[in-house]
């Protein structure tokens, strides 16, 4: 298997062959952590000499399938056989190494079988009781990796101090030779406009998310059965397409992304949402506004489109609506879980809160928020703590 590696690469496999028991990998978008650590792992399994399991852990299955199952799908590339792919138990068999995939939420799986090596991706959206359990039965060596946007068990408990611990800080400096210039240009100028974000994401140093919008949140595996009240917030370039689904269960509110997505033409919209069997002139749809010909557009097409309320005052008062519930997403909305962890309030010149929002972590989340502040306003605005809809 021919690879292109970074130091970031390079530092894993010393700390390997150091016979380091934990490896912190720490640092920014683009920095190649994930990428680096599984291509190690599957170095180690092709050419083990002895039985060798190797665990692959995140919070969620869906998040499991769009970040390392694929990464690692790539790396392995033409050489992938199917015949090794066990896909119902999502374990890979090379020779006598096996690399096996599951997620932190099956309970069962945390204090089941033991493994010789552990990764935890983005470690920071594990508890520290799940680190434990897994940590525990592992035989030579734990390896995560995480985005440095505030403390967490890792450094509460000082794990970082241990002679037989490696840390590695990673950053997009270091893997320039893989990432295309496009994509730097666009993180410097989204880190350009927002010093926060360029602490932890380009610089990958540790930073805190203060001043956040929506705190608290639960996943769940899906939707609960009611009505869908849709949300569209257009985009196509720069911005994604975000259309997300919510179902109003007494104070609880359960939302699901359907479409994140740049590039989209309304035509192409259109067909996505027939495809994702959003209902012909029934389901509603409320959409941002200021995007009137586009709403035209997909009425034309058959969907119950309209206007999100908007006027001065109508953010806030959005927001203000999507508070007053307890809020879920389910654990395929991988995009907008990631906006909801880091959508915040803007702080001033003097470090003060103010009553400006990121732009950067709001597109599903405004698409949430125009169907709850329509459906609320088209009803009054009232919340009915008995029914699931509002009256």
């Amino acid at each position: 298997m021919n690879l292109i590696t970074t130091g970031i690469y390079e530092q894993i496999a010393a700390a390997w062959l150091t016979g380091k028991r934990h490896i912190w990998v720490e640092g920014g978008t683009y920095a190649s952590k994930t990428y680096s650590i599984l291509q190690f792992l599957i170095l180690v399994a092709q050419h083990s000499l002895s039985p060798m399991i190797s665990s692959i852990v995140s919070e969620s299955v869906p998040h499991l399938k769009r970040g390392c199952i694929r990464d690692f799908m790539n790396i392995v590339g033409d050489e992938f056989e199917p015949a090794r792919w066990n896909k119902t138990d999502s374990i890979y068999t090379f020779g006598l190494g096996k690399v096996e995939f599951f997620s932190a939420d099956e309970p069962a799986k945390l204090r089941g079988g033991r493994r010789k090596i552990l990764f935890i991706n983005e470690a920071n959206n594990l508890s520290y009781d799940s680190f434990r359990e897994l940590d525990a039965r592992t035989e030579l060596l734990t390896v995560c990796d995480w985005n440095p946007t505030s403390e967490f068990w890792y450094h509460q408990n000082g794990l970082g101090a241990s002679p037989d611990s490696a840390y590695i800080h990673a950053t997009y400096k270091d893997a320039l030779n893989v990432t295309p210039a496009a994509v730097v240009k666009n993180i410097l100028a989204m880190g350009a406009l927002d010093a926060n974000w360029a602490n932890v994401y380009l610089e990958g140093r540790l930073g805190k998310v203060e001043g956040l919008v929506y705190p608290r949140f639960d996943q769940v595996d899906a939707l609960p059965a009611g009505d869908i009240i849709y949300g569209l917030d257009f985009g196509f370039s720069d911005d994604p397409v975000a259309l997300v689904g919510n179902v109003f269960v007494g104070d609880s509110l359960y939302s699901k992304e359907y479409i994140y997505s740049t590039g989209l033409t309304n035509d192409v919209l259109a067909r996505d949402m027939d495809l994702l069997r959003v209902k012909q002139r029934y389901d509603e749809i409320f959409a941002d506004s200021a995007e009137p010909k586009s709403i035209q557009e997909l009425c034309e097409k058959g969907f119950n489109v309209k206007p999100a309320e908007k006027g001065q005052g109508s953010v806030d008062y959005g927001i203000q609506k999507v508070k007053q519930f307890k809020q879920f997403w389910t654990k395929d909305s991988l995009n907008c879980i990631k906006e909801q962890r880091n959508f915040r309030y803007i702080t001033d010149k003097d470090g003060r809160l103010t009553e400006k929002t990121t732009h950067r972590f709001s597109h599903g989340l405004d698409a949430r928020r125009y169907a709850v502040s329509s459906y609320a306003f088209s009803r009054g605005g009232k919340v009915s703590a008995k029914s699931s809809i509002f009256i």
